[in-house]
């Protein structure tokens, strides 16, 4: 017999969201290990709010918000509330039952600055790291390091001169057009009036210049897990600065091997990598002058050549964070508010990475 089509909105619902989402759902693991994070981070939210006043929405809810914005790829907050509406999904991940309001888009922008404050997407990177440590998914002998451009949410037309000089009057206020041919522009002479933390830089002798930030990561070799992360202004040694930083806070005392490009074959970086204790298992250029700084005391170990193939996998890292972590072109300006969403977004990539491994039976994905 055909049903008929009713559609009388029902009084009450005796369904909660999480009984709406699938047990073998992939949120599932991911919502469990940030739990375990934000429990964790209790105290440092507790510092952040005052003891008294009107309460606040919970701080914890407020990231996991976020977490779904980087892993669903949602372009905007706004975008975001209008899923929290109606998307039950969201709703369970987040901690909102079927009844409760969903809060302004401004909401994150007042709670941006107690956020970079508190350090908080460092403290729930740390965190996510422990329970990988705990899972025993890290390696704690073998790293890689690379660095890639994030794009400066900044026009060309914002690089203007330091000085202000040789500027025409504009046509349009708004929009105005800018002719750059046969204009010497460098980063000692100009700066973007938009974002004046970015920095004019390009990949590489073939790509064009952009006004982009420097982001950097280190992985462990076992499973490609993100170890560090560093953002820093372009400025030509930006990855080699980014490396020694991150090694120098690597824990304990043991010799480790850092594996990485091209880009970082250099006797400076070599001789300080030695000095740290850690040895530089970096691919060889043969074409920079003088020859390569990594000889065959190196490059003769079977160590090397599995450096050198795995550290191929932070280029995945790369992807994921630009494609579904939106950092091809970053959304936020000045290198505190970037190098917050980065890191944040490598715990993001971290976290799915992990549901993966654990997923596995043989704890290799």
């Amino acid at each position: 017999m055909r049903g008929q089509d009713t559609q009388q909105s029902t009084m009450f619902s005796y369904l909660a969201p999480a009984e709406r989402v699938p047990e073998d759902h992939p949120l599932r693991p991911i919502r469990q290990m940030v739990d375990v994070s934000l429990k964790a981070l209790s105290p440092s939210f507790d510092a952040m709010y005052a003891a008294y006043g009107r309460p606040s929405i919970a701080p914890e809810k407020l990231l996991r918000a976020l977490l779904l914005q980087v892993l669903y790829t949602v372009r905007s907050e706004r975008m975001l509330m209008e899923q929290l509406t109606y998307n039950l999904l969201f709703r369970w991940f987040v901690g909102l039952n079927m009844d409760e309001s969903v809060w302004v888009p401004t909401v994150f922008s007042k709670n941006r600055d107690r956020r970079l404050d508190g350090d908080i997407a460092e403290k729930f990177f740390a965190q996510v790291l422990d329970q990988a440590r705990e899972a025993g998914l890290l390696s704690d002998e073998h790293f890689s390091v690379d660095g890639t451009l994030i794009e400066a949410w900044a026009g060309h037309k914002s690089f203007q001169r330091k000085d202000g000089g040789n500027q025409t009057p504009p046509d349009d206020p708004g929009n105005p057009t800018v002719n750059f041919h046969g204009e010497t522009r460098s980063n000692d002479t100009h700066e973007s009036t938009t974002d004046r933390d970015t920095r004019l830089a390009r990949k590489s002798g073939g790509h064009e210049a952009k006004l982009a930030y420097c982001g950097n990561v280190m992985i462990e070799n076992r499973h490609g897990l993100v170890v560090d992360t560093e953002l820093l202004q372009c400025n030509g040694t930006a990855e080699r600065d980014a490396a020694i930083l991150m090694v120098e806070r690597l824990e304990g005392n043991e010799r480790v091997t850092v594996a990485g490009d091209k880009g970082y074959d250099t006797k400076d970086f070599v001789q300080e990598m030695r000095g740290m204790k850690a040895t530089p298992h970096v691919a060889q250029n043969q074409k920079r002058n003088g020859g390569s700084a990594i000889d065959g005391r190196t490059t003769r170990h079977e160590g090397y050549r599995l450096s050198q193939q795995k550290r191929k996998r932070i280029e995945e890292v790369f992807g994921w964070l630009k494609t579904v972590g939106m950092l091809r072109k970053t959304r936020h300006r000045g290198v505190l508010k970037v190098g917050w969403v980065f890191a944040f977004a490598a715990a993001a990539y971290n976290l799915v990475r992990m549901r993966n491994l654990l997923a596995s039976p043989v704890g290799a994905a």
